[in-house]
């Protein structure tokens, strides 16, 4: 009975839940996916401590005991935070932040930010152990230091920012000195630079240019061509045009410039002689190209009477062929008699002659 004690005692250690268990005897239905009783019939742990599961044997939704083995309402232990190391340079070394301490907090980042604000330098610091710190962060554009112990440095690139946001809260002690002047906990900030901005602004007019230029040449590339321009009337293009129009290969390009003349109001008193010899030479030529429409259809109804007639004499003499071969063969069969090769090849004659088509 102790042992069987010991066992539910440790399975609820497991499950970081300290659950009083009068009866041992009681945890006998987990199995059955069943709350603990005891022998008078109490629950022993309550409704809200049961995970609802649903149960494809039973189709019911049955509670899950939160003392088996593998089920934890524990949630996951956090990740634990990233441990900065100690940064030793030439003139100085970096001391990182205590882990426990909340991160240090930074400002909102503008857009394109190349500038970050560097504070809580020691006092006895120069630029030239700045810049032997920062530059392992990237290339260094310019630095700006102020006598109040704080400077602002420009990158060349964004992405190095990162980095020297990365160094906010360590502690700078300069060489071995335990002075207070050659100490300091920098801050490192985001800062908001009127060059960065300017030249963010610029970057993102260069790119909208280039979407629009793309853009343009898509559209150009899906629009249909244009139709060549139409020529403006004189009495020497009228001249041509009316040569154009009796030449079967440039009547209908002529006949387009002739509507546009018209609908641009070039006809008046003046032109009235001209315009209307064209449209008598457009009128002569269609009346040529339905004549000829004319005969064409009449050779075409000529040429399908005649083979008409030349189909029906083949199937003629294709059925007087087949009558004749019926009948040498029913000859033939009556004088001797045939082997199966020989009437099977007389069948296949019979079948090359046929009785009719349907036209």
């Amino acid at each position: 009975m102790a042992s069987a004690a010991d066992g539910v005692g440790h399975l609820a250690a497991e499950n970081h839940l300290n659950v009083p268990v009068p009866d041992p005897g009681a945890w006998t239905m987990n199995n059955l996916s069943i709350g603990p009783v005891s022998l008078s019939g109490q629950q022993l742990v309550s409704d809200s401590l049961c995970v609802q599961r649903f149960d494809p044997m039973l189709g019911l939704i049955t509670p899950i005991n939160p003392m088996m083995a593998g089920i934890s309402l524990v949630p996951p232990p956090p990740v634990p935070p990233d441990v900065k190391e100690i940064i030793h340079c030439t003139s100085c070394t970096l001391f990182p932040q205590n882990p426990n301490l909340p991160p240090p907090s930074t400002r909102e980042r503008p857009p394109g930010c190349r500038t970050v604000f560097v504070g809580g330098l020691p006092e006895n610091s120069t630029e030239e152990i700045i810049r032997e710190v920062f530059e392992q962060c990237g290339e260094i554009t310019a630095i700006r230091k102020s006598k109040k112990n704080f400077c602002h440095i420009r990158f060349n690139n964004e992405f190095m920012v990162d980095k020297a946001i990365y160094l906010s809260g360590y502690r700078m002690r300069i060489g071995s000195s335990t002075d207070k002047k050659d100490s300091g906990r920098i801050h490192v900030d985001f800062a908001q630079a009127r060059d960065d901005l300017y030249e963010w602004e610029c970057k993102q007019r260069l790119l909208a240019r280039e979407e629009r230029h793309r853009r343009q040449v898509h559209e150009d590339q899906q629009r249909a061509p244009s139709p060549p321009p139409i020529i403006h009337y004189s009495e020497h293009e009228a001249a041509l045009l009316a040569d154009n129009l009796k030449d079967d290969l440039k009547f209908s390009e002529a006949t387009s410039v002739l509507l546009t003349w018209i609908d641009r109001g070039e006809v008046n008193r003046r032109t009235a002689n001209h315009f209307y010899s064209m449209i008598q030479s457009t009128n002569s030529h269609v009346r040529r190209l339905m004549s000829e429409k004319a005969q064409h259809d009449e050779e075409m109804e000529r040429a399908r009477e005649a083979f008409r007639s030349a189909l029906l004499t083949v199937l003629a003499q294709c059925k007087f062929s087949r009558t004749v071969v019926m009948v040498t063969v029913t000859h033939s069969g009556k004088t001797h008699l045939h082997t199966p090769q020989e009437l099977s090849q007389s069948k296949e004659k019979l079948l090359m002659f046929p009785e009719g088509v349907i036209l």
